[in-house]
């Protein structure tokens, strides 16, 4: 088995913001799986919150090459590699190439139904209150906007002027790990206020014990404090729900497992995406399959997406066709 893999970079088509930092530029990093006359694709986020780089993730694929060619199979690459970006990248790789072996869509091998399109969240990014509320009213027609806050004393302001711009839309407010323990009970407040239905990753991971020791009048889901299966046990008491996101569970393998063992422990599943093109959020569409909140809006907040990538009609986002992914 030959490998390819290359860091890509595509433009945004405004700055995105985070309580972390904003970006211009979406880089991702792009594994190719060749055997046989067939070729199999997979793309990946490299996350600077988990001390990823592309060039750190491009050498940990590298690092792959003598075991691809003497054999290592998609099984074995769950332990020869840490779950992140690296790993899923080549992870949906290996089901991409499996399907065009096949000649059968990666949901059948990975005995799954067939799926079906999906209501998607659309991002408005951390600014001023004005600046935010200009955006939400741009897109208040969508049924599902997700806020991001975590910039201060400001995010009750915040959520305010985008419920005022957007009456309709569902919110849900994603803080970044950017409030604390000090801040908590008053962002709630300002929150439930607004009539925002689920709140990501409020606090720092490490740093969240004080969820399970005030009231949360909002739904509250795990993203920076999930990662794959082994993160679960910390989360008993604290969150609501997680946000699967292949990037951190490092694939579609480890993603599909997590679901499925979070909703037996009572967890909701949110699946959610880094900002990318459509073949990184092609195979997050099976596991969204079965989540009560998606956010795969990535392709949405790019200048251009790549080509044969995932139709989008609004909110509404379609499975990918064979010649994309999958």
């Amino acid at each position: 088995m030959e490998l390819s893999v290359q860091i890509e970079r595509w433009p945004l088509a405004n700055a995105f913001t985070i309580s972390r930092g904003s970006k211009t530029e979406a880089v991702v990093v792009t594994a190719e799986l060749r055997e046989v006359g067939h070729c199999g694709r997979g793309e990946c986020v490299p996350y600077a919150r988990y001390g990823e780089t592309p060039e750190r993730v491009v050498a940990a694929i590298e690092a792959l090459r003598p075991a691809l060619r003497q054999g290592l199979d998609r099984t074995a690459l769950q332990a020869a590699m840490p779950a992140g970006a690296a790993r899923n990248a080549l992870d949906c790789a290996f089901w991409d190439l499996a399907a065009k072996q096949a000649r059968r869509r990666v949901y059948e091998l990975a005995g799954l139904a067939a799926p079906k399109p999906l209501k998607t969240a659309y991002t408005i990014s951390l600014a001023t209150p004005d600046v935010m509320a200009q955006a939400a009213a741009k897109a208040a027609g969508r049924p599902l906007l997700k806020v991001k806050l975590g910039g201060g004393e400001a995010d009750a302001a915040r959520i305010a002027a985008v419920r005022r711009a957007a009456p309709n839309a569902e919110l849900i407010v994603d803080a970044n790990e950017g409030w604390s323990a000090d801040n908590l009970a008053q962002n709630f407040a300002a929150c439930a206020e607004a009539g925002v239905m689920l709140i990501e990753q409020p606090l720092p991971e490490g740093g969240d014990d004080a969820l399970a020791r005030v009231e949360r009048p909002i739904p509250i889901c795990a993203d920076e404090s999930i990662h794959d299966r082994a993160s679960l046990d910390a989360l008993a008491g604290k969150y609501d729900a997680v946000n699967v996101k292949l990037d951190k569970s490092g694939g579609l393998t480890e993603a599909l497992a997590l679901a499925a063992e979070a909703e037996r422990r009572g967890f909701s599943i949110m699946v959610g995406c880094m900002v990318a093109t459509s073949l990184a959020m092609a195979p997050a569409i099976l596991v969204a399959q079965r989540a009560n909140v998606v956010d795969l809006d990535g392709p949405l907040l790019l200048a251009k997406d790549r080509e044969q990538g995932l139709r989008y009609d609004g909110s509404l986002i379609y499975p990918s066709g064979p010649a994309l992914w999958g």
